[in-house]
């Protein structure tokens, strides 16, 4: 019997990593401190752009969004886990899980955009260092990162329309520790072809453009630094570039991965696994990445901690 979501359907059940009660206390405390760690580590990298006139420029403009995109995404999906795991329950209401999944949508898409949009920076300002800040003007800037926001924010709106069309059986078990857009539509009891033909197209469109357009920017980078004489001159190059690519490694080798567990074992808890990689690890791991390898970042810190 189908039942309709929009009149009907109350709540979906957030199944988590673990059933066993013992584990729930150490689960709270893990992700509590990741959580922590994140928030905190990517408003300090926010707050030292922002208070040091050295950093006001095109890449660390991008970064001080990737930041802020960060903690957004994880304050979509740890918070209201927290809380289940507090109160002893397993229930988010069906507007909350259809508002955590757009969200979560908005700011997966953003990370990747944020990426690739930070590759084409790192592209202009070797490729084309005399003519740098003239192509990077604060004006595409802004406009680079509202274009980001308005594809992704769409891109949340068709999929989250989409799953509202949908039926579910009253009784709904998400394996999973938030509202994953995969998970949600293969709980329905109606036709998902459409919703799964769009995801896999916006998949294809939105995630392996902007990989395109950064192995592009980087073949570019490469061929550019190949051509630089001196071994001095090629590392100070790639310095600029490590921490961006060590950021995109971790970005889609564990999205990758997420998907490849989903692939061999789509209804376990593996998924729920390998998602904790790039919705709590990835973002909790940029401010590190971005901050021990970068010269500035750390005088910036230093000046914000101790005011050095």
């Amino acid at each position: 019997m189908k039942i309709r979501n929009q009149t009907q359907l109350s709540e979906f059940l957030l199944l988590g990593f673990s059933e066993d009660p013992a584990l729930q206390p150490l689960i709270f405390e893990l992700f509590l401190s990741m959580y922590l760690v994140t928030v905190s580590g990517n408003l300090l990298i926010i707050l030292a752009i922002l208070s040091d006139p050295h950093l006001h420029t095109p890449m660390y403009f991008f970064l001080a969004n990737l930041s802020m995109v960060d903690v957004f995404y994880t304050s979509t999906n740890i918070p209201k886990m927290l809380e289940n795991i507090q109160t002893h329950s397993r229930a988010i209401s069906y507007a909350g899980c259809i508002t955590q999944m757009f969200f979560s949508i908005v700011f997966a898409g953003l990370d990747d955009f944020l990426l690739s949009v930070m590759a084409y920076d790192r592209y202009v300002a070797i490729c084309h260092p005399l003519h740098y800040t003239v192509i990077m003007n604060p004006r595409l800037c802004v406009q680079l990162v509202l274009m980001c926001w308005v594809i992704s924010v769409l891109d949340g709106i068709l999929h989250s329309l989409l799953v509202l069309r949908l039926s579910f059986c009253t009784h709904v078990e998400i394996p999973h520790f938030f509202c994953e857009l995969n998970q949600v539509i293969h709980r329905a009891c109606s036709d998902t072809f459409l919703n799964d033909l769009m995801m896999y197209l916006a998949a294809v469109l939105l995630a392996a453009g902007p990989l395109a357009g950064i192995l592009y920017s980087y073949s570019k980078i490469a061929s550019s630094i190949r051509a630089i004489s001196s071994a001095q001159g090629k590392y100070k190059a790639f310095s600029t570039c490590a921490s961006h690519l060590s950021a995109i490694s971790l970005f889609y080798v564990t999205g990758l991965g997420v998907y490849l567990s989903a692939s061999a074992a789509p209804s376990s808890a593996s998924t729920a696994a390998a998602s904790v990689m790039y919705t709590v690890v990835t973002p909790m791991l940029n401010p590190f990445i971005y901050s021990l390898r970068n010269t500035d970042m750390k005088r910036a810190l230093k000046r914000l901690l101790f005011h050095k």
